[in-house]
This record gives structure tokens, C-alpha cells and sequence, in this order.
């Protein structure tokens, strides 16, 4: 039987593994979102920033796989089933609506919006160990460059259209 102290220790390990995992997931989906986008792209700088992008999140993915492992856990391996169907939903649209770079920008930047929200709510409702806060600091502060810089561009699209 386990003790109080023990039960304890184990719903810590296995949040902490949850909110891994499942922000593991969401950056599976971030990086195909940016591969996808990047192949819908007509202008190359705008290639360029979306390849860059993707190598971001895979790099996430990588800390995020590390960190995981670190717990004796096993990672996930693929975004989720909701990412996919969102993809899918960006390709109907962009058949519907023509490809544009603007209507690019525009998906990338409500996708990063929402990895800004997931990881600020993650960091405010958990106490997470100082090395894996920091990770994810890291991972929000570089999200919030990124939404900044989506903003801008998305200013600049129309001459690319």
C-alpha cells in the first residue's frame, strides 16, 4: 500500500508526463502546421521563415522527447488526431479560397496564438521542477517572437500576393 507521501510523489510524475506529453503533441502539430504552410507559401522569404519555423518546433520536440525520457516515461511519437483535422480543414479552405500567402500567415499566426495560451496556462496552473519551467519559458518566449513576427509579415503580405 502506498503512503500519502508516495501518491503524491506519483500524481506529480504523472502530471508533470501529462502536460509533457501533451504539449509534446501540440508541437508535432506546430511543426507540420509550418511544414504544410511552408508548402502552400508562394513567396520564398516567406518559404524560408516557415522552414525555419518548423525547424523550431522540432527542436521543441526534441527537449520536450528529452525531458520525458528524463522521467523514465516513454514519448509520444505524433501529433493528435486534432491537428490532422485541422490540416485537413486548411487544405479544404485553401482549395475553396485559393492559396494565398496572406491566408498562410493568417492560419500560422491563429496556430501560434494558441501554443502562446497553452504554455502560459501550463506554466500558471502547475508547479512545475525548475529545469522543466525553464524549457518552457524558453519555448513561450521564443512563441511570442514568433507570433510578433507573423504579425509583421501578415503586414507586408499583400505586396507578396
Amino acid at each position: 500500500m502506498e503512503t500519502t507521501l508516495e501518491q503524491a510523489k506519483k500524481e506529480n510524475h504523472n502530471n508533470l508526463v501529462s502536460n509533457l506529453q501533451e504539449l509534446l503533441e501540440k508541437n508535432y502539430d506546430a511543426e507540420q502546421g509550418f511544414t504544410k504552410a511552408m508548402t502552400d507559401a508562394k513567396d520564398g522569404q516567406l518559404k524560408n521563415f516557415l522552414q525555419r519555423k518548423a525547424a523550431q518546433r522540432s527542436q521543441f520536440v526534441n527537449e520536450l522527447d528529452k525531458e520525458i525520457r528524463n522521467l523514465n516515461e516513454t514519448p509520444k511519437d505524433s501529433g493528435s488526431f486534432t491537428g490532422a483535422a485541422h490540416r485537413a480543414w486548411i487544405d479544404i479552405k485553401t482549395a475553396v479560397t485559393g492559396e494565398n500567402d496572406e491566408a498562410v500567415l493568417e492560419e500560422c499566426i491563429r496556430g501560434e496564438k494558441a501554443s502562446l495560451e497553452e504554455y502560459k496556462n501550463r506554466l500558471q496552473e502547475n508547479n512545475f521542477p525548475e529545469n522543466v519551467r525553464s524549457i518552457l519559458s524558453n519555448q513561450l518566449a521564443t512563441i511570442e517572437k514568433t507570433v510578433s513576427q507573423v504579425k509583421t509579415l501578415e503586414n507586408i503580405a499583400d505586396a507578396w500576393d
